[in-house]
């Protein structure tokens, strides 16, 4: 069975009452509960973590090495601007998926560079709490292929 570190990034604390025209008004506690049924049924176990702290982010990228076999992650807007969530992500070499509610090519244009992108297995962007499931799906498929090729 394949455990999955969840992190989300800064403000995601604040979803449902944060800028539901953009967001969404789901609660960050409803996409955890979703993101567990869906784990449940592909027979994979997931742990959230949410921080507006940069290195608490870090530090859970560094201890996933010994404990998960992927990342799925929300940087929020440390995606733009974090050198070292990026690098941790190269360090530790987990398979990672990238996801953002809203779609951050048709939003500012500061919001169009990620850093994570060039060391994650894939984005997903713009279906607001689906991203997520999508995410995840994506994923364990792609970590089901690994074991295939790996035997």
């Amino acid at each position: 069975m394949f455990s999955i570190l969840v992190l989300h990034g800064p403000n995601l604390n604040l979803l449902g009452q944060r800028e539901p025209g953009i967001y969404g008004s789901l609660t960050l506690e409803a996409i955890d509960r979703q993101l567990e049924e869906a784990a449940a049924v592909l027979q994979v176990t997931v742990s959230s973590l949410q921080s507006n702290h940069e290195g608490i982010l870090v530090d859970a990228i560094h201890d996933a090495l010994e404990q998960y076999q992927g990342i799925l992650i929300n940087a929020g807007a440390y995606t733009h601007t974090s050198i070292a969530l990026r690098d941790a992500i190269a360090a530790v070499a987990l398979p990672t998926v990238e996801v953002h509610l809203s779609n951050i090519y048709r939003r500012e244009p500061f919001r169009h560079h990620s850093y994570i992108a060039p060391v994650a297995i894939g984005q997903i962007s713009g279906f607001g709490a689906d991203s997520y499931r999508l995410g995840l799906h994506a994923l364990v498929h792609h970590l089901k292929q690994l074991e295939l090729s790996t035997g």
